[in-house]
């Protein structure tokens, strides 16, 4: 799943102007058994499998010896909600990171001793982390100074200041079935151009 995405537009791009490195660490190369077995069913009762301590802390210190330095994050629903001031700080940070991608269920509450940062990407469930990981990563990497390139691409963008939306965008035709560009953007006035620009940033999303 990571190998796709990552491997992929701006998150190759960053990887191949060495902006960046992606590390992958496979869960079940610290499996217990015969069948690399990575979770087990709760104590107490109830449905489902959650993963079992000994692989994370095994696959967690694997990965600390090869950066002893990185911060572990999670992604769990309890975490703090991402936003765009969050992937801001991330990328100013200089810091490199371990994500741990829970699965089904859940996880066992010990690997929280692990734990430096838990990131929830809003009130619903998923399958698993890798997905959320991937959004996550991807929010943080393309912030990282040369990544998309234009200095302003991700400075001017919903949500780069405070809960702003971006202000509509236009491009060639300037009429198409008969909707037309707003004529302030054809006008090649700058500042009006801002200030319309400004005055069409919404706080709010669009109605459904």
């Amino acid at each position: 799943m990571f190998h796709g995405v990552f491997g992929s537009s701006m998150m190759w791009k960053a990887q191949n102007r060495k902006l960046v490195e992606f590390n992958y660490v496979n869960l079940r190369d610290f499996g217990i058994g015969p069948r690399r077995q990575v979770d087990d069913t709760p104590y107490g009762g109830g449905d489902g499998m959650l993963l079992r301590v000994e692989p994370i802390f095994a696959a967690v210190e694997y990965a600390k010896q090869q950066n002893p330095d990185a911060e572990v994050i999670l992604l769990t629903p309890k975490g703090k909600q991402w936003n765009q001031a969050s992937a801001q700080q991330y990328s100013e940070s200089g810091k490199d990171y371990i994500f741990i991608c829970p699965h089904y269920e859940g996880y066992d509450e010990r690997i929280l001793t692990l734990v430096d940062h838990q990131i929830s990407l809003g009130n619903f469930i998923m399958t698993g982390g890798e997905i959320p990981t991937m959004a996550v990563v991807d929010s943080i990497v393309r912030l990282i100074p040369g990544v998309l390139g234009g200095e302003q691409s991700a400075a001017i963008e919903s949500f780069s200041d405070g809960d702003n939306y971006e202000y509509p965008q236009y491009t060639k035709p300037a009429e198409f079935r008969g909707m037309k560009v707003p004529d302030i953007l054809l006008s090649g006035n700058h500042g009006a151009i801002a200030a319309w620009r400004a005055q069409n940033s919404p706080t709010k999303p669009a109605e459904e």
